[in-house]
């Protein structure tokens, strides 16, 4: 049967987003590698689909295709899962889990990429490490209001929800990396719940960093 189709390497942040919501709602599919070592992004037939030239991309049977991950995860939610307390109906109850996926996008994106491609990505010899310390602090910012955020909640909105999942990739590498973190103990509360009850965590998140 003809299934959808999700283009992108499965060390991308951005498609362990996607393929953590596949597993939750067990969509079939096909992860095709592109992106970084595997190249494709650049050839005319993926830059059709997507013009930005990065991953994820999903592309369904009957053509249409789709980029940007927090875009790609509301879709899926819309065509096999609506109504689903992952991304709730009630106008406030969305909105409080938009909120946190746009502030992923918008606020802690950022200085966690610097962080990740710093320790990850960048040989040694030539890593910035006083910028890397100013976006250190800057996401431990961050975290310190996802961790107010969560004080007395099992999830960032509430419910589990694709907020825990937009945010699920950073939160894994924030504690992953090798850096000074101030103690947030609600936030590894929830890192740990997500761990234990959310399978596609330790199957697309919870793994090597490259």
């Amino acid at each position: 049967m003809p299934m959808l189709k999700l283009w992108g390497r499965t060390s991308s942040s951005n498609v362990m987003k996607v393929l953590w919501l596949c597993e939750e709602l067990r969509i079939p599919y096909e992860r095709i590698d592109a992106g970084g070592e595997y190249g494709r992004t650049t050839e005319p037939f993926y830059l059709a689909m997507n013009p930005n030239s990065r991953v994820p991309t999903i592309e369904e049977p009957d053509g249409y295709s789709l980029w940007e991950s927090n875009s790609i995860l509301r879709y899926l939610m819309a065509t096999h899962a609506p109504g689903s307390p992952l991304h709730p109906a009630e106008p406030r109850a969305r909105a409080d889990v938009e909120r946190w996926m746009d502030w992923q996008l918008a606020s802690l994106n950022g200085p966690m990429s610097t962080i990740f491609f710093t320790y990850v990505r960048t040989p040694e010899a030539e890593r910035d490490y006083p910028a890397t310390e100013r976006a250190r602090a800057a996401a431990e910012a961050l975290w310190r209001m996802v961790d107010r955020q969560v004080s007395g909640k099992d999830y960032v909105a509430g419910a589990f929800s694709l907020a825990d999942i937009a945010l699920g990739p950073y939160l894994h590498r924030w504690f992953a990396l090798p850096i000074e973190r101030a103690p947030m103990p609600h936030l590894e509360a929830l890192h740990a719940r997500l761990r234990e009850r959310h399978p596609g965590f330790a199957t697309h998140i919870a793994v090597p960093m490259r």
